[in-house]
């Protein structure tokens, strides 16, 4: 029997590979503002991050998601980071 292939991405922060579904996805979609993609498949580019709350407050700190995602991340979506965690 096969073994099923389990898609790795890369956090921003930690640049460690883990599996896609211990990451949350942030998105910045067509229209310039930036989502949190629960499940993976919305349009547009994406940066993935772990899901731990020393990674979110990281990420504010450095900005790092506004280099990646191109736009100034508003910080309601940090909010909602924390509360999927």
């Amino acid at each position: 029997m096969k073994t099923k292939k389990i898609p790795m991405r890369t956090c921003v922060v930690t640049k460690e590979k883990l599996p896609k579904k211990e990451l949350i996805r942030v998105v910045r979609n067509t229209d310039g503002k930036c989502v949190v993609d629960e499940t993976g498949k919305l349009n547009g580019r994406g940066a993935y991050l772990k899901k731990d709350l020393e990674v979110f407050e990281k990420a504010k700190k450095s900005k790092i998601l506004d280099r990646h995602l191109e736009i100034e991340v508003p910080e309601e979506i940090y909010e909602e980071l924390k509360k999927l965690v």
